[in-house]
């Protein structure tokens, strides 16, 4: 069984707001990716053309993109809990649980960063036990599968990195995904209206409603790099 941890910190650099030191580590990253057997063909296709995509463009060209990309609407944010439960009170005290599980396990959080940011919840599974991680990453598999569809429809390279999160939960990989990815210039215009209905659409089940559970112990720190939401 191959140990996933450096790649769910790789996945998480992937989906985190693009800064310089993402765009120098893309050439190692591309590297443990061709190396790694935990993906099929396909993912790790998928993921390569990602990589090459972010390292042909100029960083303040990556961030614009990415902001476009991941805050323009509910369907495509990597908020995990907005996929559960929208603004609503619930996802107050559901952050409120999966915090207090990252700060029993001394993962602390900067003041500005949300608790149920994808590549935060990543790097979590990161310091997991294989067999956890892979638990864990099973219960977002709904909201994980859910996001990379509509980054796929919406045409943009990123669902690799969130649609690579399958296979490593033991889920079946995204139906063709390989004819996705396409240069971002021809990404679909989203109007107004578009995103006013994406807004409103009925979250997806998460376990529940309720935050993941885990037990084994590490120490880690993060830090929040995205302009404030």
């Amino acid at each position: 069984m191959e140990d996933n941890r450096q790649i769910f910190s790789m996945l998480g650099a992937l989906l985190d707001y693009p800064d310089q030191a993402l765009v120098d580590a893309l050439g190692g990253i591309r590297s443990a990716l061709v190396e790694h057997r935990g993906f099929p063909p396909v993912t790790r296709a998928a993921l390569l053309d990602l990589v090459d995509r972010l390292s042909a463009r100029p960083l303040l060209d990556l961030q614009e993109d990415y902001v476009e990309t991941f805050d323009r609407g509910r369907a495509t944010s990597l908020y995990l809990f907005e996929h559960v439960h929208g603004e609503s009170r619930e996802r107050g005290q559901a952050m409120v649980e999966l915090l207090a599980m990252y700060e029993a396990k001394g993962l602390f959080l900067s003041a500005s960063e949300l608790p149920d940011y994808l590549p935060v919840f990543l790097e979590f599974l990161a310091h997991e036990t294989p067999a956890q991680a892979r638990a864990l990453l099973g219960e977002i598999a709904d909201i994980n599968r859910h996001i990379a569809t509509r980054l796929a429809e919406r045409g943009t390279p990123y669902f690799a990195a969130v649609a690579a999160l399958l296979p490593l939960a033991d889920e079946a990989p995204l139906v063709d995904a390989s004819t996705a990815a396409c240069d971002a210039a021809t990404m679909h215009e989203i109007d107004s209206e578009a995103l006013d209905r994406e807004w409103q659409e009925e979250p997806v089940s998460f376990m529940g409603a309720q935050a993941p559970v885990s037990t084994q112990p590490q120490t880690v720190q993060f830090y929040d790099k995205r302009p404030p939401r």
